[in-house]
């Protein structure tokens, strides 16, 4: 059947017009909500170890270390060896290592595998390795104190979160359980005394989902049940984690956040690879000296040697903008004191923690939280503008509407007066 002109040019006018305002519609998406952050730990966050006091350690960081007071390397240390190019590019002078004070290294190699290292005072015993960068001395090329700062005030703001809805915490024997089924965040809250309790820890969230698990408390020793292992699910089975194997392929350890904000002393058991960051801005870390911290450590200082490394795991989660935090770049007024914590003396034994670590200065008294109020949205919430409804751009789709509309029928028309001629 033959179709008229007039109506073959009413219909692709008609046609025209369905799709300019019914496809809008259709692939409009909810905009990603302003109370979430990528970059929450700013410089720190370039960096596997990123301490403000001393940091003994032997025998490998995977990624970049960054030390504010002085560096213990006399069992031999190597650096970086798993960063990338572009995370070299990232870093402040493209430098992996950072040491603010000595380097000691007794005579054994301290190596930089990937990018520069940049010490302040002295390299003691022998110089730094380098396989495809430069030795610099600066001791200001990061302001750790300002930096830890923030850190500081980050970690209290994100304790004052409010658990999510949903989520739970439950300690069966020895065996304690987060589970959580927000697809954008979770956030649980633990007593330290709780999770010392457990020889076995296991996190289900959604994979891709942020996790921060905030622990209360100002000391945590993972020895006291001695936890021999993490398990994560991303809605799968679970899997005990190791740098070789991780529920979904890592995505649920590279978006787990351990949150101590008051924490003076944290002791992890040899025994367990403890997956996901660390921020614990006020305490000593004693790594022992079996498995390691598959992600990044953000501490006051840190002893660990033998295979209690540092694995590079950056964290990729996306943490709230809490009211009141300062955003990276920015100092906040009334920070708590960030002189680099007295350096334990002597070196500690590699099984033993340090007895006579001193407490950072500026720990906060008592076990109470300075928290902030939590966020009015979430990632899963965002808020019901233009937007994100995708009504902002009605405007223009009917203006391009009605033209389209004028046009078809000024086609109608000159078709149908061809006909009488």
């Amino acid at each position: 059947m033959r179709i008229p002109t007039s109506a073959a040019l009413a219909a692709l006018g008609g046609a025209l017009v369905l799709g300019l305002t019914v496809a809008p519609a259709a692939q409009a998406a909810p905009a990603a909500s302003a109370d979430c952050t990528t970059d929450a730990f700013g410089i720190a966050g370039k960096y596997g170890e990123f301490v403000l006091g001393d940091d003994v350690h032997s025998p490998d960081a995977e990624g970049a270390v960054a030390v504010g007071g002085n560096a213990d390397f006399k069992g031999g240390f190597s650096v970086g060896n798993e960063l990338t190019a572009a995370q070299v590019d990232a870093l402040p002078g493209r430098a992996s290592l950072v040491v603010r004070g000595d380097l000691l290294n007794g005579g054994s190699a301290t190596v930089v595998m990937k990018g520069n290292a940049v010490v302040g005072g002295e390299v003691k015993d022998r110089a730094v390795e380098l396989h495809n960068g430069t030795f610099g001395k600066k001791a200001d090329l990061i302001d750790f104190d300002g930096e830890f700062a923030k850190l500081r005030s980050y970690a209290d703001a994100l304790a004052g979160e409010s658990a999510t809805s949903g989520a739970t915490v439950s300690l069966e024997g020895n065996r304690l359980t987060l589970t959580g089924t927000d697809t954008g965040r979770n956030v649980f809250s633990v007593e330290a005394s709780q999770l010392e309790k457990a020889k076995e820890v296991f996190v289900k969230v959604p994979a891709g989902a942020t996790t921060i698990v905030n622990v209360t408390g100002q000391t945590y020793d993972m020895a006291t049940a001695g936890t021999t292992g993490f398990f994560l699910s991303g809605g799968q089975d679970f899997v005990l984690d190791d740098k070789t194997q991780s529920a979904q392929d890592g995505a649920v350890r590279a978006k787990l956040l351990w949150n101590f904000p008051n924490a003076t002393k944290i002791v992890k058991n040899s025994q367990a690879a403890w997956p996901g960051s660390v921020l614990a801005p006020y305490a000593h870390l004693e790594l022992g000296n079996a498995a390691p911290v598959n992600g990044s450590v953000w501490v006051a200082s840190l002893h660990g040697s033998g295979g209690a490394e540092t694995h590079h795991f950056p964290f990729t989660g996306c943490l709230p903008e809490v009211p009141g935090t300062p955003k990276p770049g920015t100092t906040p007024s009334g920070t708590p004191s960030s002189t680099p914590p007295a350096t334990p003396s002597g070196t500690p034994s590699s099984s033993a923690t340090p007895s006579g670590t001193a407490t950072p200065s500026g720990t906060p008294s008592g076990t109470t939280t300075p928290g902030a109020p939590a966020p009015s949205a979430s990632p899963s919430q965002p808020e019901g503008d233009l937007a994100t409804t995708g009504s902002g751009n009605m405007v223009p789709i009917t203006v391009g509407g009605a033209v389209v509309v004028a046009a078809g029928a000024g086609l109608v028309v000159m078709a149908r007066r061809r006909k009488r001629a």
